[in-house]
């Protein structure tokens, strides 16, 4: 989960800053900041729950 948070933290961040410097509005750097991320993590967090599962599945030999 420290991970997740820590992805999350630099995600806004960067957000935040590109969209603040295409539009030059605080307002809007701020919306994407928090909208973007905030959906992109939680689909990471899922992203990184489903690879785990196929690692953790055995191996099928042909």
């Amino acid at each position: 989960m420290k991970k997740t948070c820590s992805y999350t933290a630099m995600h806004f961040t960067i957000a935040f800053g590109v969209a603040w410097m295409l539009t030059g509005d605080f307002v809007v750097g701020g919306l994407v900041a928090i909208v973007e991320p905030a959906v992109n993590s939680v689909a990471y967090f899922f992203h990184e729950r489903a690879w785990a599962r196929i690692a953790a599945r055995p191996s099928v030999v042909a």
